[in-house]
């Protein structure tokens, strides 16, 4: 079978979710859902290693709050975190005062002064280190990755990766404003998953 001109998008090159968090001035803890985010080699001073870069669209709270502290975490979303992150994704922190009423276990990064998600099975805390403005409303944040906290079965090096990686149980964002599984299922369109949140 042969190709044909698509529409432009990223619908078959799916990316794993994250909930990025930070303190709010109060210090209670603040998360926001986001996937466009991936790896790359950077430089801090004089370290140069593995970097994490996201790109942010439009002005929201979780960007304030990345600005404002220059750090941040990602905690890597999971099918049972899949409920609250969905919810997260959908409301608005700057017109809905009360969002983080609606809290996972947190526990505080290792490194950095950022809340972490313990459920999370892997997150990343995070230093910016650049910001690059790429058009109206669309930022890119370049971070040194400062510390990775693992879930400990996660390490297992007996299982093969694979397998672990199923254990591990990722959202991934595939295109067509739908979740899935690795195993290739649907875990519903955005929007629908957080109706299962009590």
């Amino acid at each position: 079978m042969g190709k044909v001109t698509g529409k432009l998008g990223n619908d078959f090159c799916p990316q794993a979710l994250f909930l990025y968090g930070n303190y709010q001035e109060d210090g209670r803890p603040h998360f926001g859902l986001f996937c466009w985010a991936t790896y790359c080699h950077i430089r801090d001073g004089e370290e140069e290693g593995l970097g994490f870069m996201t790109c942010i669209g439009e002005e929201k709270l979780t960007k304030d709050l990345i600005r404002s502290q220059g750090m941040f975490s990602a905690n890597l979303v999971t099918e049972k975190l899949l409920p609250l992150a969905d919810y997260y994704g959908t409301t608005s922190g700057r017109e809905t005062p009360n969002k983080m009423d609606r809290l996972p276990a947190v526990e505080p990064g290792q490194v950095l002064r950022v809340p972490t998600i313990a459920e999370s099975p892997v997150s990343f805390e995070l230093k910016v280190i650049e910001e690059l403005h790429l058009t109206a409303g669309s930022d890119l944040f370049l971070c040194r990755i400062c510390n990775v906290t693992v879930e400990e079965a996660l390490q297992n090096t007996a299982l093969p990766f694979p397998r672990r990686l199923l254990q591990a149980a990722p959202v991934i964002v595939p295109g067509e404003s739908r979740y899935a599984a690795l195993t290739g299922e649907d875990l519903g369109a955005w929007g629908e998953p957080r109706s299962a949140l009590q």
